[in-house]
């Protein structure tokens, strides 16, 4: 597995989140509680950026039709959207944010450092 930089910590508003693209791929970064998470940055009902949505109780919302998906496991929390999005690896090093997209189940998506 192969950890990329994507940004630094301030590029992710605290509570917010922050659309990046690793290798061509999109991805949308989330920063609550001090962890960031990592998510596939296109919604699985309607093919729009979730970066342009917001954030809230553990959950990302899609913009265009509202749905939301838990930023850990990427599982939507209630329709229309009913098929997960993929989550990657988070490694935060110092300031520096890097990400994997290999794919990962949501007991070990996030590998935190100070």
């Amino acid at each position: 597995m192969t950890f990329e930089k994507v940004c630094v910590l301030s590029d992710i508003p605290d509570g917010g989140v922050a659309g990046v693209e690793v290798d061509g791929t999109p991805v949308a970064l989330v920063r609550k509680d001090g962890e960031v998470f990592a998510l596939h940055d296109v919604c699985s009902h309607a093919e729009v950026r979730l970066s342009e949505g917001e954030v809230y109780d553990g959950t990302l919302e899609c913009w265009l039709h509202g749905s939301c998906f838990d930023i850990r496991s990427g599982k939507p929390t209630g329709p229309p959207a009913t098929r997960p999005v993929p989550v990657y690896r988070v490694k935060v090093e110092g300031d520096d944010v890097l990400v994997a997209l290999d794919a990962a189940d949501a007991d070990t998506a996030q590998d935190q450092e100070s």
